[in-house]
């Protein structure tokens, strides 16, 4: 497996900055892509459409060759706008084209069955049917393509200034135990042996997600790196670099993280794990080490163990020194 690296842009960077310049590579841009702008559109159109099957369905009946199912034609209007409404709602509209998927397949059934009928009219309805066709053709190869893309490689790159001496904050992160106090996707990390480390991440539904991790470098205050084994089911690498602010103000703290979702279920449940926006993960991630650093502690819920007090009991273990 090849480690990607990369260059973090220049400039000056001072402790005040909560997350300083960043530059994230991802072929999946969700937001930019041509897929998802084609699924919005069909989300404005699912909207009309559902909008005109509610206040017209008799009209709309006669022109497919249907009569008398006022009824259902409202219904499906209602199923096309909460299919709209989701398209145009989500920043990850894939599960809802699977929705538009599903309503199509329906609809061809319905006019299917509607051939059987003496009351409709054959022409207007294959008409109907042939536009249907091709719309679920369409719906099937945007699904496709979106969920492809969720399974593309990610690149992260954050940093963020931290007011403490970089001797402290190497320290800190190097002792991989302590992560998941700021990491939220995780729940463990466990330090095996020869540089190697069992991680394990909080997934949906209650579930789990575990991989075997090695270090690749390890230079004292200055580096750490890492990937995961080649048998793992997260395909990933990063590192995390540690730098003396200007005018020996505090440290910076520059973090790349690559990885590559498998395919299929474990896929999708790995992109559910790190995120829709995994560098936004990462920046909050960042700033509860920040926080964790300077303060002792980290915003928490009510009834939930504070950060300082993990805190405080990490440093007790370690007499007293971080």
């Amino acid at each position: 497996m090849t480690i990607q690296e990369a260059t973090y842009p220049g400039g000056v960077i001072t402790q005040e900055q909560t997350s300083t310049r960043r530059d994230i590579t991802r072929s999946s841009q969700y937001s930019k892509s041509s897929q998802d702008r084609f699924a919005r559109k069909l989300g404005w159109f699912s909207i009309g459409l559902g909008a005109a099957e509610i206040m017209i369905p008799g009209t709309l009946g006669k022109m497919i060759g249907v009569r008398n199912h006022r009824r259902l034609m409202r219904s499906m209007g209602l199923r096309e706008i909460a299919a709209g409404v989701g398209l145009l709602s989500q920043n990850r509209p894939a599960d809802w084209m699977w929705t538009r998927v599903g309503g199509d397949m329906l609809d061809l059934a319905l006019l299917g069955a509607a051939f059987s009928s003496d009351r409709s009219r054959k022409a207007p309805l294959a008409v109907a049917t042939a536009a249907v066709a091709g719309i679920t053709v369409l719906d099937m190869l945007c699904t496709r393509q979106l969920a492809q893309a969720i399974y593309k490689d990610v690149h992260v790159l954050e940093s963020i200034g931290v007011n403490r001496p970089v001797e402290e904050c190497y320290r800190f992160w190097r002792d991989f135990e302590r992560l998941p106090g700021f990491m939220h996707h995780l729940e463990s990390v466990r330090e095996t042996q020869n540089g190697r480390s069992h991680w394990v991440a909080k997934a949906p539904a209650g579930m789990k997600i575990e991989w075997d991790a090695e270090l690749t470098q390890d230079i004292p205050n200055q580096r750490i790196a890492w990937r995961s084994l080649e048998d793992a089911v997260i395909q990933s690498a990063g590192h995390v670099q540690f730098d003396r602010a200007p005018g020996g103000r505090g440290s910076i703290i520059r973090v790349s993280i690559h990885y590559k979702p498998p395919a299929g279920e474990i896929g999708a449940m790995v992109a559910k794990v790190f995120g829709e926006e995994p560098s936004m993960q990462v920046k909050q991630d960042l700033r509860k080490f920040k926080q964790m650093l300077e303060t002792g502690e980290i915003p928490t819920t009510k009834g939930q163990p504070s950060g300082r007090e993990a805190l405080q009991t990490s440093t007790t273990r370690n007499g007293g020194r971080l």
